[in-house]
């Protein structure tokens, strides 16, 4: 049911992505008075056609997802363009008409971005609170002083209101090699301006986990009870829900998992655990975890949920604000794109941050499984690089043909037929290298784990 979920989420966002690039040519074709003879998603036969408009345009859906293509007349220079309507073929157009049509898909995608952006902004968003635990010895954050449970609350003079608000500005001073300075806030609500070095950081790896590598993780309270099961061990013990767990037999528990294994490796055996109530005080209970057979094993179980997840922060802006946000969330993520790029192209970060299909999908799937904001979240960042992707001047891509109509432009003339078949075998070359090298990254991840 996982894979299933997985695929239908990735033919989603491909669909949804890919049919806003699309209507962006489709829409600036017809506002330049060309005439569409297709809209397709997918590559390859079409499965479904419908014919629709004054123009009897196409619209198909083919068998090949992993893509699409709006066909325009006289796009083709080998293409017959009947008489009447040669005013309306593409290559009949200004050059500047031909720039903005080849624009326009790129530009969806970045529209697309800021609307959902705009749209998670407005509506808000739960996400985890910026507060660190014990940075790990000798890393930026251990050097900078930080401590277990500081909350961070601003970076580089701009607000921090979650978690992830500090992973994106910590990782755009790691690749500005800057000296960040940050305001945080302790336990016992002592003001701090600690200053996080990336000055001497190596080699930017993005792939895994980013803030492991500045020396922080996401600050985890003491084990507390959701609930317990009517009629359970733990319900008759008098645990509830609310009541933080302190120690088991003495010894105390770090974490959520801890007290589960505590739980699991004493089936059928009397535990003493201490808790700590809602109001404070603190009590001894005991309890004997039912004796359970797990894949062959036998194991105890008290019949409760114990989480030790931080309480999430809403975080919400206003109709104007919200606007604003969406803008410089798909701004700084395009730049931020464009400068990973050229530092994988001259060396400074790893090609093993590109990721291909397969990544993409387990993301998709991952993010749908996590809840609607996470998944358009998803959705806008890979917008995003869709769009920034497109621009590149690449031929077969569209910054491949406005790299032409630019040269055109300062020519005077479109460039030969020759040098276009020419940068027609590059870019195909080009894209087949930089797939091959994704999808091998896409294995290396699943073999890795």
């Amino acid at each position: 049911m996982t894979l299933a979920s997985t695929v239908l989420a990735f033919i989603l966002a491909l669909g949804i992505l890919i049919a806003f690039h699309e209507f962006g040519h489709y829409a600036a074709a017809r506002l330049c008075g060309v005439k569409v003879l297709r809209y397709c998603l997918g590559f390859g036969k079409p499965i479904v056609m419908r014919r629709f408009g004054r123009d009897q345009t196409e619209w198909a859906i083919a068998a090949f997802p992993l893509g699409g293509y709006v066909k325009l007349l006289g796009h083709d220079p080998d293409e017959v363009v009947p008489a009447q309507d040669a005013h309306r073929s593409f290559s009949a157009q200004p050059v500047a008409r031909r720039i903005i049509i080849i624009a326009a898909g790129p530009l969806a995608n970045f529209i697309l971005a800021i609307a959902l952006y705009w749209g998670l902004a407005v509506g808000g968003v739960e996400e985890p609170p910026a507060q660190v635990a014990a940075p790990i010895s000798g890393s930026p954050a251990a050097l900078a002083g930080l401590r277990d449970g500081d909350l961070v609350v601003a970076a580089g003079g701009a607000p921090i209101r979650s978690w992830n608000d500090l992973h994106w500005r910590l990782l755009r001073a790691a690749d500005e090699r800057t000296t960040l300075r940050i305001e945080t806030r302790d336990l016992k609500g002592g003001i701090a301006f600690p200053h996080l070095d990336f000055s001497r950081l190596e080699k930017l790896e993005l792939e895994g986990d980013f803030m492991k590598s500045v020396g922080l993780a996401l600050h985890r309270p003491p084990p507390r009870v959701i609930d317990a099961e009517p009629g359970s061990p733990a319900a008759r013990a008098g645990l509830a829900a609310g009541d933080t767990v302190l120690a088991v037999d003495g010894r105390p528990v770090a974490s959520a998992d801890a007290f589960v294994a505590a739980m699991r490796a004493a089936p059928g055996r009397e535990v003493r655990i201490r808790v700590a109530g809602t109001a404070g005080a603190t009590r001894d209970v005991a309890l004997t975890p039912t004796a359970v057979s797990s894949a062959g094993t036998t194991i105890g179980r008290i019949g409760a949920r114990i989480s030790d997840r931080p309480a999430p922060v809403l975080v919400r802006y206003g109709f104007t604000e919200g606007l604003a946000r969406g803008f410089q969330q798909t701004w700084e993520t395009s730049v931020f794109s464009l400068k990973m790029l050229g530092k994988m192209v001259i060396g400074e970060v790893s090609w093993r941050n590109l990721s291909g299909p397969v990544t993409i999908a387990d993301y998709a799937g991952k993010t749908a499984r996590l809840g609607l904001e996470y998944y358009l979240n998803f959705l806008a960042l890979v917008s995003v690089s869709l769009g920034v992707l497109n621009l590149l001047p690449i031929p077969l891509l569209d910054g491949g043909h406005l790299m032409y109509y630019f040269v055109e432009i300062l020519r005077g003339k479109p460039v030969s037929a020759r040098v276009a078949e020419f940068g027609s075998r590059l870019g195909l070359a080009i894209v087949m290298m930089t797939m091959t090298l994704a999808l091998f990254n896409d294995i290396h991840r699943l073999l890795a784990g």
